[in-house]
């Protein structure tokens, strides 16, 4: 794997974070809430980046001489993406700290709570189909950056290092 692969991991690891953290208001509070929502969208939009050839070539062959699970994950992502940018306009929509912070406050609507509600348990179940559809790749990427640097490490502590010297101590007269 390549230093776009590392990077590629780093990026996927924090989206995951992000997502996991802004996808309980309840436990984190609603700031951090709104503020790791806010970030894990500018690090999605990082992922996109990173795969954004994948998603032109894919567009261009969808029709085509396209393998079937290329197909059904191009789907899900597309519909991941309308999901995501569905789940953060009604979260600033709702909003009680990040847009009160930018200095714009909004009225408080149940619908919009709900429709916040309802995408956000939608991106979910997308989000966690995405991921299981990327499983062999992720468990790969950690494996070759993660677990065998940690590995080889512990197995080899000197690896790296300049091995300790014994220290000749000379007797006083």
């Amino acid at each position: 794997m390549s230093v776009k692969a590392r990077t590629n991991l780093i990026v996927d690891i924090a989206v995951l974070i992000a997502f996991l953290v802004a996808n309980n208001p309840s436990l984190t509070g609603i700031p951090v809430h709104e503020w790791f929502a806010v970030a894990g969208g500018v690090v999605l939009i990082v992922h996109m980046v990173f795969h954004w050839d994948w998603v032109v070539n894919v567009s261009k062959t969808f029709f085509n001489k396209l393998i079937h699970e290329s197909r059904f994950n191009y789907l899900v992502d597309a519909l991941l993406l309308v999901d995501y940018v569905v789940v953060f306009l009604s979260g600033l929509a709702i909003s009680r700290s990040f847009m009160v912070t930018l200095g714009i406050s909004l009225p408080a609507s149940p619908a919009w709570r709900e429709f916040h509600s309802l995408s956000a348990n939608l991106a979910l179940v997308l989000t966690g189909l995405h991921f299981a559809m990327h499983w062999r790749w992720f468990v790969n990427a950690l494996q070759r950056y993660v677990i065998s640097p940690i590995r080889s490490v512990t197995e080899h502590p000197a690896a790296g290092r300049l091995a300790a010297q014994p220290v000749k101590a000379e007797k006083s007269k």
